[in-house]
């Protein structure tokens, strides 16, 4: 079990009916959280590095991701690589060589003619280097600037258009607005199941849920028996590690060492990975059954 392809850890969810989760992250400390969580929970996992999160770290993928690989290699359990609604093309070209098994190419926000010319050229361009290719039709809530939000008429992701879609791009994979929303600090969006199912029927690849840090576990449980397969998760991670550091920080308020409050952030966003494992597997992790062992 070390550094994997994502495609091939989607293919595997896909064929068991199962919902593979994909974290994205910023920091080390976020990578070391993901694996951990993933470990306890005896699950396989993606962890995906944003053009916004590269734009943080200087515009420069390589030394993050170098890192995040290394940790991929040591763990106990399956692990991918992913670069997230990647928008630059220039950052997109440098995703292989950076150690990247699959992307994201996001063109969602454009007339529906240019995001698949668009995504047609990426797709090639990605299969020509042998990168999977994840992409977005429809239109999923919470970005920058956005135009709408996920409950606007006709933002929706159409099952006859992502057919259209899917068939011209050649994507591996499509991202779909179903009703979940970017960047959700409440655990409140209501997934429309019954076009999640007429997805899945339309569309010959796996679907991807994006802004799943706002949506409920059960939600999620039926998401993914409706037809979901990658389920995208950040937020919460974020959510999760600037609760920590803020307890840490109120309850030691002379602490000046990062490493106190950085411990605390990475614990909290492993608890966070390990609990939405057990949602979507169905079943303890280790980290449950080691809990019941010492009570």
């Amino acid at each position: 079990m070390t550094l994997v392809r994502t495609g091939d850890l989607v293919s595997r969810a896909a064929t068991s009916g199962r919902g593979l989760l994909a974290f994205n992250f910023v920091t080390v400390e976020h990578v070391e959280a993901i694996v951990a969580g993933a470990e306890a929970g005896l699950a396989p996992v993606v962890l995906q590095l944003s053009q916004n999160a590269v734009a943080f770290h200087g515009g420069q993928v390589r030394p993050v991701t170098a890192a995040a690989a290394e940790i991929a290699r040591t763990a106990a359990v399956d692990v991918a690589l992913h670069l997230d609604h990647v928008e630059d093309l220039d950052l997109l070209h440098q995703a292989a060589d950076a150690g990247f098994s699959s992307a994201m190419f996001d063109a969602s926000s454009l007339p529906y003619e240019d995001n698949v010319s668009r995504t047609r050229a990426a797709a090639d361009w990605a299969h020509g280097t042998g990168l999977w290719l994840e992409a977005e039709l429809g239109y999923v809530g919470g970005k920058p600037n956005a135009p709408a939000s996920a409950h606007t008429a006709g933002v929706r992701t159409d099952p006859a258009e992502a057919s259209d879609y899917v068939g011209r791009t050649g994507v591996d994979a499509l991202a779909v607005a179903v009703g979940s929303s970017h960047a959700m600090t409440s655990r409140s969006a209501s997934l429309d199941h019954d076009l999640i199912a007429r997805l899945r029927e339309a569309v010959p690849v796996p679907l991807v849920l994006h802004g799943s840090s706002g949506v409920p576990d059960d939600e999620l449980q039926r998401g993914v028996a409706a037809g979901m397969v990658k389920i995208n998760v950040g937020t919460a991670l974020g959510m999760a590690f600037t609760a920590a550091v803020r307890e840490h920080l109120e309850k030691n308020p002379s602490a000046v060492d990062p490493r106190g409050y950085l411990a605390a952030a990475r614990d909290a966003m492993t608890e966070t990975v390990r609990h939405l494992i057990s949602v979507l597997q169905g079943r303890p992790t280790a980290w449950d059954r080691d809990a019941d062992a010492r009570s």
